[in-house]
């Protein structure tokens, strides 16, 4: 570098809701043009260190985390100014081990080498990065058929959830006899907890642009469409100025690069319906129908939108085709297992410490995702599971962490690699109200047109309600399953064949909870409300009062210096008596038929 250092700040929707705006906004008043240039960033990754800032000077790259405005004065004086960087607020260096570097080493970053990179607003900062490259190498040097092929010597497959071979779809949209042809990207996405297509959106636009273009130029098509939430709109804001930086530089429009492909996209918000991450419903509503699945076949490929052949990825899948063509299918496929190529990109969250967005190669355990990765249980509480695939996955216990992380093994376990959400949970999650929640999420969402997915999921929500509530009967967990099992068959999208997952796997590796709430009617990680009651222990308790002063029902009452009494009808169970207290001095009591479990809950480890 020749003087100048580069100073980016990650304005990613994670780091404009931590304060990165501030931040951004600071260093435009305050930083020495002659000394530093700045930049805004997308997602990089380290949620949990948001609000980041990088500093690039001669000596390499600092990421400073959790930045605040006296921070950054400080970095600004030190670092910007005086050439010493203030290494005890860097979180990842890539000139020493600082921080929490690994986090970010330790991952294989693919789709994800932009973000946090690159300028997502403007189209020059792509184009440094190698933008297009592979764009104009498929339409100026390949036919569309060898596009395709070179899709398919890449092995790559479908990240919406289904994995299904990318090539076979563009190859049955290319034969389909009719015209005009699709593309459409289904960046509709829902799952609670999930960001992946959100952060490469607002940090990498314009590679979901250049997949876009390379698919259209494959199957023969002159229009595409990006189906995104509304729920999204700084990726909303940012997908159209790349659009039209896109256009403006002939990237997309007429006669693209002089070659005579015509392409265009055009942008449809959704109104938040999870069922339209379903392929044909995704379509009726581009349409401006209600989004309810069609019956398949005929296949979107053969009679999608409009009735036209129409090939639908997602934005994983087509970002992910840049790099395919930037770097050649051959070193794509090097990457990951025989039958499951290249990385997944990972919304890891939960009882971890370093929540955030990961890329790793296919076939990763997920001890190494949870314990190198992620930094471990942010508890400190023993591992108990991870729920993959979003509402729709499967719930894997901690005794199969060893578990490789690809289709075909996720598969084999009840699991499913779904769209990339990954929710780490410790000892004190109760399986069946984890089962619960996602239950009652895909009962709302479901849009109602199969019977089975419509009543039977309602009918397996009743039932894990009155199991939490302590009401559960010794035939539920049998009727769980066979309902379940009955949905899956009977459902004709795959949110109803696959809303059972998070049950029927709980019930397989935790059946021991279910059996602790119905016939001993206790939670054994004392979750359930109707199955716990809150007691102070009086050799703990000071008197001090502060229990009583949070407790929104008045339900704790004794004076001062003396151990107080919690009524154990009037107490909510709501938990704000056990943060205030300071002295370990209020329990969690689960009672069931035939015995007793006690747990005191220590101040530190709560939620």
């Amino acid at each position: 570098m020749s003087g100048k250092k580069i100073v980016k700040v990650g304005l990613a929707s994670c780091g404009i809701a931590a304060g990165a705006q501030k931040i951004y906004d600071y260093l435009q008043n305050n930083l020495n043009k002659d000394k530093a240039k700045l930049y805004k960033t997308g997602c990089i990754g380290m949620c949990f260190h948001e609000p980041l800032v990088e500093v690039k000077d001669e000596k390499g790259i600092f990421l400073y985390g959790d930045v605040d405005e006296k921070k950054i004065e400080q970095i600004i004086t030190e670092h910007i100014e005086g050439d010493r960087p203030i290494l005890d607020w860097v979180v990842y260096s890539d000139t020493e081990a600082l921080g929490d570097s690994d986090y970010l080493t330790k991952q294989h970053r693919i789709l994800l080498r932009n973000s946090g990179v690159i300028d997502p607003e403007s189209i020059d900062s792509y184009l440094q990065a190698g933008g297009y490259e592979g764009f104009k190498k498929a339409v100026t040097t390949m036919t569309p058929e060898e596009v395709i092929a070179e899709v398919e010597k890449s092995g790559l497959r479908g990240r919406g959830g289904a994995g299904f071979p990318t090539y076979l779809k563009w190859k049955f949209t290319r034969e389909a006899n009719s015209t005009p042809k699709y593309v459409v990207c289904n960046a509709d996405e829902g799952d609670p907890g999930a960001f992946m297509d959100r952060s490469v959106l607002e940090g990498d636009p314009h590679s979901l642009l250049e997949g876009m273009a390379i698919a259209a130029y494959a199957i023969g098509a002159d229009t595409g469409y990006i189906y995104i939430r509304a729920e999204y709109p700084l990726a909303v804001k940012r997908l159209r100025i790349a659009i039209r930086q896109a256009e403006e530089k002939g990237y997309l429009g007429k006669n693209i690069q002089g070659t005579g492909f015509d392409f265009n996209i055009e942008i449809r918000e959704g109104a938040g319906a999870f069922v339209c991450g379903e392929e044909t419903a995704l379509i009726a509503s581009i349409e401006g129908q209600r989004g309810m699945p069609r019956f398949k076949p005929p296949f979107p490929a053969q009679k999608g939108l409009w009735q036209q052949p129409t090939c639908i990825n997602n934005v994983e899948t087509l970002a992910n085709v840049a790099r395919i063509f930037s770097d050649g299918a051959e070193a794509y496929s090097k990457c990951g297992t025989e039958k499951s190529k290249g990385t997944k990109v990972f919304a890891l969250a939960g009882k971890v410490k370093r929540g955030g967005l990961i890329e790793v190669p296919m076939g990763i355990s997920i001890r190494d995702i949870v314990f190198d990765i992620g930094g471990g249980i942010s508890s400190g509480k023993p591992f108990k599971a991870v729920q993959t695939g979003g509402p729709s996955g499967g719930c894997i216990p901690a005794d199969m962490q060893d578990t490789s992380v690809d289709y075909e093994s996720l598969k084999e376990i009840g699991a499913i690699m779904g769209s990339g959400g990954l929710l780490v949970m410790d000892e004190d999650t109760c399986m069946v109200d984890v089962a619960r929640f996602f239950l009652r999420f895909t009962t709302e969402e479901s849009c109602g047109k199969c019977t089975f997915c419509r009543i039977g999921t309602k009918q397996m929500l009743d039932i894990l309600d009155r199991i939490c509530q302590g009401e559960g009967q010794p035939e539920d967990i049998d009727r769980l399953e066979k309902l379940g099992k009955n949905i899956i068959k009977g459902s004709l999208c795959g949110l109803g064949q696959t809303a059972p997952n998070p049950v029927l796997t709980t019930i397989k590796y935790f059946r021991d909870e279910y059996e602790a709430h119905v016939h001993e009617k206790r939670c054994p990680a004392k979750k359930c409300k109707d199955l716990i009651s809150y007691r102070v222990i009086e050799d703990n308790c000071k008197g001090c009062g502060l229990c009583k002063k949070q407790c929104p029902a008045a339900a704790i009452t004794g004076d001062k210096k003396e151990p107080h009494v919690i009524d154990e009808e009037a107490c909510i169970r709501c938990g704000l008596c056990i943060s205030a207290c300071k002295f370990d001095a209020i329990e969690v009591v689960s009672e069931g038929k035939t015995n007793a479990v006690k747990e005191t809950a220590a101040s530190g480890g709560r939620e």
